[in-house]
């Protein structure tokens, strides 16, 4: 991207990462010779609209679940209102996820604590992703999934390596949207690194990375297409076979361009070249790249036509919060369900799934259906809460980091969203 709108935040260049990496030009080279560290400056560590976006894209996630026409989901009695249904969130899934994916790049590496080291960052993101995630398969498995998962399945779930196996049953079982915690498991493990050979890019190149990222995403549906075997198909009847769609979609080292994009994103914005062009535009774009899914093979749907729009939102949003702009995502009831949203991802096809069992075999019409899909998504807010304040709160507060770094640490540091 061209050298942009000024965020509000000194653009020195970053210091080194990992070890005794070199500084980029111009930065401090005494700051934090070893472990993770920042680029200079005085942004804020909380961007509480990336926080307040989290809930719409964890709600799109939860209308592709309660949109798929499957017997363990379906509601809807009439075929023609299902396959609406579908046609309009088909791909608000993969929506979600992507955000998700770019989000986390973008935080992580807009957050980095001075001084930080890599033991003490892969602490806190185990301890605040892997307790909810335990819940979520242990609820999941009880309710429903130990019917028809074998030993190896749910062991590999609950190790979070099941988006390594090719098989469409497997990287979705027993809590299908866990799939994307495994993915992020791997991006954690390379953070450090990828922190380390980010920073030392001239800000001025930055837009070539950026650049390249985008066009490595969208390139992944051509090859997988081009270069994979078109059979056997993914259930649901797409334009993708079964190995084409886990290496476009769910394989972790192909989806680490989505991580390492928001990243890149994130360093142009703290080094003040990034061309902001504002939340209604970005917003508007994010529309029309969505509608685009529904006019391009599925693959590309899923990876490629919403990628620039979610950039220029994330980027527009952080822009935002730090030059203090009206933002919808920041107010109070916005970030109390964004702080909750992890537990909603990881709860609502568990409530989904599990409701579609207590109302045995029955079918509903549209507004049957309406009323208790809302019903659904308020039990999983509910649930989520409670996850929320039981256990991903207080686990995190206390494990997150040593007593003397908690001592140490100040509240904005304390505080940071990653």
């Amino acid at each position: 991207m061209a050298h942009g709108q000024m965020t509000g935040v000194n653009p020195a260049a970053a210091v080194g990462g990992l070890g005794a990496a070199p500084p980029a030009p111009g930065g401090n080279a005494d700051r934090a010779r070893h472990g993770i560290s920042r680029p200079s400056g005085t942004s804020p560590s909380r961007l509480p609209s990336l926080t307040g976006l989290r809930f719409p894209a964890a709600l799109l996630v939860f209308m592709y679940h309660a949109a798929l026409p499957i017997p363990a989901l379906r509601l809807l009695a009439d075929d023609a209102a299902v396959g609406d249904f579908y046609k309009v969130f088909g791909q608000a899934g993969a929506l979600g996820v992507t955000f998700f994916f770019v989000l986390s790049g973008f935080v992580l590496t807009w957050s980095v604590r001075p001084k930080d080291t890599v033991g003490a960052f892969w602490r806190r993101r185990f301890v605040k992703i892997y307790p909810n995630y335990v819940v979520a398969w242990v609820l999941a498995m009880v309710l429903f999934a130990s019917a028809y998962t074998s030993t190896g399945t749910a062991v590999s779930n609950l190790l979070m390596v099941q988006v390594w196996s090719p098989d469409f049953d497997t990287y979705f079982s027993v809590d299908p949207p866990s799939w994307s915690l495994g993915a992020e498991a791997v991006f954690y493990a390379a953070f450090p690194m990828l922190n380390n050979l980010f920073r030392r890019i001239r800000p001025e190149h930055l837009k070539y990375w950026i650049t390249g990222a985008i066009a490595l995403v969208i390139a992944t549906p051509m090859l997988s297409y081009a270069l994979l075997p078109d059979t056997p198909g993914i259930p649901g009847g797409e334009t993708s076979s079964v190995v084409q769609y886990w290496v476009a979609y769910v394989l972790p080292v192909v989806r680490m361009a989505d991580f390492a994009l928001g990243m890149l994103v994130a360093l142009a914005v703290l080094h003040g070249r990034w061309k902001n062009i504002g939340m209604v535009w970005s917003g508007l774009l994010l529309v029309g790249g969505y509608v685009l899914t529904a006019y391009v093979p599925y693959l590309y749907g899923q990876r490629a036509t919403c990628i620039v729009p979610i950039v220029l939102l994330i980027a527009a949003a952080a822009t935002a919060d730090v030059e203090n702009r009206f933002s919808p995502f920041r107010n109070r009831a916005m970030v109390w369900l964004g702080e909750v949203s992890f537990a909603f991802y990881l709860l609502h096809f568990v409530v989904l799934a599990y409701g579609r069992e207590l109302l045995d075999q029955r079918m509903y019409s549209v507004l049957d259906t309406t009323l208790l899909l809302i019903a659904a998504a308020c039990t999983t807010l509910a649930l989520s809460w409670a996850l929320y304040v039981l256990v991903e709160r207080p686990v995190t507060r206390r494990w997150a980091s040593s007593k003397g770094s908690r001592r140490t640490s100040s509240p904005a540091t304390a505080d940071a969203k990653e």
